[in-house]
């Protein structure tokens, strides 16, 4: 399993050898370190944990302190897990960089989707408007949602006005076009959750399916 955290540059152009023009998301990969391995005969599974960002120790707290004196690795902003084969051929304290990757893999890439606070069904559903003239009053409202005397209740599941957004999204099978190890960068066909600086995870693509 290849895998690494990094967070969203932004978007632009990438140029193909025959002059197609793609778009890319740039991505600021790694350099992360391996904090902690989980196996089966002590956990259930097998897995290797991820820390990616320095932090200062004063925003650390004891437990963690702990943790990360354990694996003898720097103190880190983020932690994530990923299942592996065998934790053998990892060691705490390894170095995962971005040359993990190579183009033309294809990643599944997890983020926070951007938040639109509260939106109504239009915004948030894709509903229809009510007519504009005539005395309408139903422009943008939700109109009727429940039913009469049976069962007598809105019934689960109704799409209604709420919150938007702020959520974690996966997008699958995204193609990486380029990969700079010097710079630490990544870059992948199409777009991917968030905003720009929001945190990533990039790991290789469960359901790999070659693209066009």
């Amino acid at each position: 399993m290849k895998a690494i955290l990094g967070r969203k540059v932004g978007m632009t152009q990438f140029f193909l050898e025959d002059g197609t023009v793609i778009p890319v998301t740039v991505v600021e990969a790694g350099p992360c370190v391996v904090t902690q391995k989980k196996t089966i005969q002590t956990d259930g599974y097998n897995a290797i944990q991820l820390g990616f960002e320095d932090i200062r120790e004063k925003l650390v707290t004891k437990p963690m302190k702990g943790h990360f004196k354990k694996a003898g690795v720097p103190f880190k902003r983020h932690l994530r897990e990923y299942h592996v084969d065998n934790t053998d051929d990892y060691a705490l304290g390894q170095v995962i960089k971005v040359d993990v990757f190579e183009k033309g893999d294809l990643v599944d890439i997890q983020g926070t989707s951007k938040g639109k606070g509260f939106q109504g069904i239009i915004k948030r559903h894709g509903g229809r408007r009510g007519p504009m003239t005539h005395g309408s009053r139903n422009q943008r409202k939700p109109g009727s949602i429940g039913a009469c005397a049976d069962p007598s209740r809105v019934i689960k599941g109704k799409r209604l006005p709420g919150h938007m957004g702020n959520q974690t999204v996966t997008v699958q099978n995204l193609e990486v076009v380029g990969v700079d190890a010097d710079k630490n960068v990544l870059m992948v066909k199409g777009a991917v959750p968030g905003a720009r600086g929001g945190l990533l995870s990039i790991r290789q693509a469960v359901k790999a399916v070659k693209q066009s």
